[in-house]
C-alpha cells in the first residue's frame, strides 16, 4: 500500500517527519517496507526568471539568457538554452551548476543507468553557460504533477512562484511515498484513509473524516431496476444515476493525487472512481447509462460458454463459477475485476450508473487466477471490501461529482444488501485481556486507546463493551480487542516471562 505522506496530511495534522511517523507505524504493527522521496533525483534546481534574450552568435536556434534566480543562487546567470518556447519574462526550473536531474534522453541511460543527469558549467559553442534552464521531463513529471510539463520546450511556471524557490516545493515532488505492508487481517487499510486512521489514533489526533455530503435532484430519467440474483457472491450492491455528465478536465489537485499514485488522470468521472479506490479502498465503477440495455442491472452467475470482452479489450469465455454484471440482455462487466468494454464511459456519455458493491472475495481470486486477469480493483475484493465502505464510497463519489461540477446527483438510487448492516457489539472481559497480555493495562490506557481506534468502548467492572467499527470485519473476539489495546500501548511494556510448567 503506497501512500503519500501529503494525502495523509489531508486527514491529520501530522507534526513529525517522514522518517518519524515510518517509526510510529512500524510501532503499531505497520512495516513500512519503503520510504522514498519523490524529488531524490532533483537536487538544486530553483525557479529562474528569464530577464533577457541575445541570439546566440554561432547558432541559428540558441539563444543566451540572463536568469534572475534570487539573492542566493545569482540575479544574473548566463545560461545557453535551444528551447523554443522561451520568452523575457518567462519564469521557469534552472538547474545550477552541480545540480542533477532527471535523465530524459534515452541513449544516456546507459552511461546513466540511475536516471540521474548531473548539470556543471561549461561551454556550449564557445558560449559559457552556467546552468540549464528544463523541461517538466527532465524534473520526472507530467502535466498531472504540474499544468505545461509536457509541452516541447522549457517549463512555464506561474507569475506569482518567487525567484529562488527550490523547484521540489512549486511541482509537488517534495513529498515523502509511504509503501506499507498491510497485513491479511487488515484488509481496510489497504487505502489512504485506513493508513490515516491508524496515523490518527498512534499520535493522538483528531481525524477529519471527508465530505460525504450531496443533494439529490428528482429526475425524469427511466428508472435503472437492480437485482441480484447471486447474494452468497454479492452480499451488497448500491448503485446510483448521475445525469448531464460533461467532458472537462479533473482539477489540478485530484490529478496530483491521482499522480502520486501512479495512475495518469482521465475524465472527471474516471478519476473519481480512481480516486474513490485510492482514498476509501472502495472499488468503483461508472457505467455509460445510456448503454444499459432494458434500464436493468442483474447480478449473476454466468452462463456456461458466455463471453464477455473487457475494458482492455480482451474476450473471455466464462463458466457458472464467474459472476457477472449484466444488462436486461449481456453480460456488461466482469464483478470484481474489470468492466466490458459494451458499457464504458466515452467522450459522448452523458449519463452514468455508479457501482459500489461488495463481492466475495475468495471468488474474484479464483476468476482472476483461472482467467488471466487481475486489476486494481480485484486486488483489493481479494483482500476484502466490507459493506460498510459501500455506501460511504458511494457518497463520496457523489460529494466529488457535485464538487468538480461534472454532472447532476438525481435521486435514482439502488441499495441490494443482504447482511445486516448493525454495529456488531461485544463485551469482553478485561481479566482476560491482560492475562492473554501477561502484563495489567490500566483501565484509563484502555479506554483511551480503543476511543482513538472508534470503538466507544466503556468499562463496567470486568466488562469491556465495545461497538466494533463496520470497516473492522477481521475483529471478532477478545484477543483482537487485545491486540489492538498492545499495539497501541506500546509492545515495549511487555515483560518476558516463562511459560507455566
Amino acid at each position: 500500500m503506497k501512500a503519500p505522506f501529503s494525502w495523509l496530511k489531508d486527514y491529520v495534522d501530522i507534526n513529525i517527519t517522514a522518517q518519524e511517523l515510518a517509526e510510529k507505524l512500524f510501532s503499531c504493527g505497520f512495516e513500512v517496507e519503503e520510504l522514498s522521496y519523490l524529488g531524490e533525483k532533483i537536487t538544486n534546481v530553483v525557479v529562474g526568471e528569464v530577464k533577457s534574450l541575445t541570439p546566440h552568435p554561432d547558432s541559428d536556434h540558441m539563444q543566451i539568457c540572463v536568469v534572475d534566480c534570487g539573492e542566493e543562487y545569482g540575479r544574473e546567470l548566463q545560461i545557453v538554452t535551444g528551447a523554443p518556447n522561451v520568452y523575457v519574462g518567462m519564469k521557469t526550473p534552472c538547474a545550477l551548476d552541480g545540480s542533477t536531474v532527471v535523465e530524459s534522453n534515452p541513449a544516456m541511460l546507459e552511461k546513466n543507468p540511475d536516471g540521474i543527469k548531473k548539470i556543471k558549467k561549461g561551454k556550449l559553442r564557445g558560449v559559457e553557460s552556467f546552468g540549464m534552464l528544463c523541461s517538466g521531463e527532465e524534473l520526472g513529471i507530467n502535466d498531472d504533477f504540474y499544468a505545461g510539463a509536457e509541452v516541447n520546450g522549457l517549463l512555464d511556471l506561474e507569475k506569482d512562484v518567487p525567484v529562488g524557490e527550490d523547484i521540489k516545493k512549486v511541482v509537488g515532488l517534495d513529498d515523502w511515498i509511504f509503501d506499507i505492508s498491510v497485513t491479511a487481517n487488515r484488509p481496510d487499510c489497504q487505502c489512504i484513509l485506513g493508513i490515516a486512521r491508524e496515523v490518527a489514533a498512534v499520535l493522538g489526533k483528531p481525524f477529519k473524516a471527508p465530505n460525504y455530503s450531496y443533494t439529490a435532484h428528482k429526475t425524469n430519467a427511466a428508472p435503472v431496476e437492480v437485482e441480484v440474483l447471486a447474494p452468497e457472491l454479492c452480499p451488497r450492491y448500491v448503485g446510483h444515476y448521475v445525469e448531464n455528465v460533461t467532458k472537462t478536465q479533473s482539477p489540478a489537485w485530484m490529478r496530483k493525487r491521482l499522480a502520486l499514485s501512479g495512475i495518469r488522470s482521465i475524465s472527471p468521472i474516471v478519476d473519481i472512481t480512481n480516486f474513490v479506490l485510492l482514498e476509501m479502498g472502495q472499488p468503483m465503477h461508472a457505467f455509460d447509462a445510456d448503454d444499459i440495455g432494458g434500464r436493468k442491472i442483474v447480478v449473476r452467475r454466468a452462463n456456461n460458454e458466455e463471453k464477455i470482452t473487457t475494458l482492455d479489450e480482451k474476450e473471455f469465455t466464462l463458466t457458472q463459477d464467474n459472476l457477472v454484471i449484466c444488462d436486461g440482455t449481456k453480460p456488461v462487466a466482469l464483478a470484481g475485476i474489470m468492466g466490458g468494454l459494451n458499457s464504458e464511459i466515452k467522450d459522448t456519455t452523458k449519463n452514468v450508473f455508479f457501482e459500489s458493491a461488495k463481492f466475495a472475495r475468495d471468488n474474484v481470486r479464483k476468476t482472476s487466477r483461472a482467467l488471466g486477469q487481475s486489476s486494481d480493483s480485484s486486488s483489493r475484493f481479494e483482500k476484502g471490501v466490507d459493506a460498510y465502505t459501500n455506501a460511504y464510497g458511494m457518497a463520496r463519489a457523489l460529494h466529488l461529482i457535485e464538487e468538480l461540477g461534472c454532472g447532476k446527483v438525481t435521486d435514482m438510487q439502488a441499495d441490494v444488501c443482504a447482511v445486516s448492516l448493525k454495529p456488531r457489539k461485544m463485551t469482553a472481559s478485561v481479566e482476560k485481556i491482560n492475562a492473554l497480555l501477561g502484563i495489567e493495562v490500566p483501565e484509563s490506557e484502555i479506554l483511551a486507546i480503543l476511543s482513538r481506534l472508534n470503538f466507544k468502548p466503556e468499562i463496567d467492572g470486568d466488562a469491556l463493551q465495545v461497538e466494533i467499527p463496520g470497516y473492522r470485519d477481521d475483529v471478532d473476539g477478545y484477543p483482537d480487542l487485545a491486540e489492538e489495546i498492545i499495539r497501541m500501548y506500546g509492545y515495549d511494556h511487555v515483560v518476558p516471562a516463562f511459560m507455566p510448567s
